[in-house]
């Protein structure tokens, strides 16, 4: 039977598994969202912005481990999407955009909102394609959702121009795929599992980094045996939150440029690392030729292509984190290394992670820590980026796996509420607080009409600093206190939050924050509190430019600081 190529388009989604679309209708798009109330099956979610549905996609697969899907016009709206699908390249995160093209007869002569959406996205997917030939585009669908989904996940674009939409083919889904120039290598070499083994039986002071890897490829359980049977002390990258249970006596939290003083200290004297799922990003490592001076380092990763790139690696083992952790977990012996477990607990008691210092302002460490007491950890945190991403990832006990969704690699402020939206969807029995900032909050605070309109009970906290708070930091302690141009004028955001329908609260003392927080848990839609926090609050520890993750900043430790003024 014949079938257009929307409907082709739409059976196909339907074949794969897609329940939801986010997205925004244009010309280029016209024939696809007329054929959607075709197919009840596909929940379309109309967002204010393209950045919006390509964050909210991001989220939603976050928390499913199924793509997300975004769908766009062309040229501006194609370009609308870019910040997203980089963001989820980024942070290998599965996603398929599909995005309108002008028809093929005027591709290339500037038609009205033509862009090259393929050559543009071409450094930030992990394929993309152009279907010139709607009897190409069933296979193009799967093959697409294959790529997302399979290795090390990431986003795939489908560009499908306006005609081939419109017409007719046969439509046959492909049962098998044939694509000889991709293999994905899921099963660890076991000489080389042997060899990680005997290092990690030898080793007397160990440290797991555990990262995002471990989230994606759900090794909770794996990774908990692992640390567990030899006694290895488990840090953390930023989006390895959540991999490993924040409250287990072996967590180190979060390493890095603003890393706990314990997990910073741990891996700088580390004789091992055992490196799973992480890239070994500058933020995780701060200076990398001062970089765990002491390690012999193992690299559990899926993409060979992480290998060796910014640290040399002794032992490396290509697979898929569950099934290499599965075979080490046979390999390794029972161990205890007391010394070194008492050595991390004096670190611990030097640099406390989750210390609140007592003081008069509304601090945003307290408030995120009460969202964390008010919920017990049952709840899943969205956080855009800067400071706001910090204190969320410091002061929130992630004991729940993955319940840590945050922008990483590409650290787009904005991400924090469309994602929230995307992740409350795709997990709508969880409990969703968004932490934002006021200066990020505002670049898509448009998505507020679509909570509304979705009935997308998010719990916002807006960690409303009157600054752009994390460059402002920087601007203090690197550039001698010259803020240029990071102080804010903002909207009164309780009144921004109730023109679309959404209660809110204002809150500037300590004592009002509990109530608060309560209240919007009570309530069964959306809610949004804006905070009034101390305005030139800081996060601690810092690492400055240049230094080792030892020489960290706090205000303990002013010394770290001479001459970097």
């Amino acid at each position: 039977m014949k079938k257009t190529g929307a409907q082709i388009l739409c059976e196909s989604l339907i074949k794969e598994g897609v329940e939801v679309i986010f997205g925004i209708l244009g010309g280029a798009v016209l024939p696809i969202y007329d054929t959607f109330p075709q197919y009840p099956q596909l929940r379309h979610i109309l967002v204010r912005h393209e950045q919006g549905a390509a964050h909210a996609a991001d989220g939603y697969a976050r928390v499913t481990h199924k793509a997300g899907v975004c769908i766009a016009t062309s040229g501006p709206g194609a370009t609308n999407l870019v910040t997203g699908i980089a963001n989820a390249y980024m942070d290998s995160v599965p996603m398929v955009a599909i995005t309108g093209q002008v028809a093929t007869p005027v591709i290339g002569k500037d038609a009205f909102q033509e862009t090259d959406i393929t050559g543009i996205t071409i450094p930030i997917t992990k394929h993309n394609y152009l279907v010139t030939d709607v009897a190409e585009l069933a296979k193009t669908i799967k093959e697409a959702f294959h790529i997302a989904q399979t290795g090390r996940p990431g986003p795939v674009l489908i560009d499908i121009p306006r005609d081939v939409q419109q017409e007719q083919t046969d439509f046959v889904y492909p049962d098998k795929l044939d694509l000889p120039g991709y293999r994905v290598v899921s099963r660890g070499h076991p000489a080389q599992i042997k060899k990680a083994a005997k290092l990690i039986n030898e080793a007397e002071q160990p440290v797991i980094i555990a990262g995002r890897g471990i989230i994606i490829s759900q090794a909770y359980d794996e990774l908990k045996e692992f640390a567990e049977k030899a006694q290895l002390p488990v840090a953390h990258t930023l989006l390895g939150l959540s991999s490993f249970p924040g409250n287990h006596i072996l967590d180190l939290g979060m390493l890095g440029m603003h890393g706990t003083g314990c997990a910073n200290m741990a891996v700088q004297e580390a004789d091992l690392l055992i490196a799973i799922g992480m890239r070994f990003d500058d933020r995780a490592t701060a200076n990398t030729r001062e970089f765990a001076p002491h390690a012999r380092i193992i690299h559990i990763d899926i993409d060979p292509a992480e290998i060796g790139k910014n640290v040399p690696t002794e032992v490396p083992v290509v697979g898929d984190v569950k099934s290499v952790l599965t075979a080490m977990n046979k390999e390794i012996e029972r161990r205890e290394h007391v010394d070194w477990l008492s050595q991390i607990e004096q670190w611990r008691y030097e640099h406390p992670s989750l210390e609140i210092r007592q003081s008069d302002e509304l601090l945003p460490q307290y408030i995120v820590h009460q969202i964390y007491e008010a919920t017990q950890g049952d709840a899943l945190v969205v956080s855009g980026v800067g400071q706001n991403q910090m204190w969320a990832a410091r002061y929130f006990v992630y004991t729940k796996p993955n319940s840590f969704i945050s922008g990483g690699g590409l650290g787009p402020m904005g991400f924090e509420l469309p994602a929230a939206m995307g992740v409350k969807v795709g997990r709508p029995e969880e409990v969703v607080w968004c932490v934002a900032g006021d200066g990020g909050f505002q670049m898509t605070i448009q998505e507020l009409a679509t909570l509304t309109q979705e009935n997308i009970a998010v719990k916002i906290a807006i960690m409303n600093n009157g600054y752009l708070g994390m460059v402002r930091q920087w601007q203090e302690l690197f550039y001698g206190r010259r803020y240029v141009d990071t102080k804010l004028w903002n909207p009164d955001f309780v009144k921004v939050a109730e023109a679309y329908d959404i209660p809110g609260i204002r809150v500037k003392r300590r004592e009002e924050v509990i109530p608060a927080i309560q209240k919007a848990m009570e309530y069964p839609g959306a809610f949004l509190i804006d905070f009034l926090i101390e305005p030139e609050e800081n996060i601690y520890p810092i690492v400055p430019p240049g230094e080792s993750l030892a020489r960290f900043f706090e205000p303990s430790r002013p010394e770290v600081l001479e001459g970097k003024i």
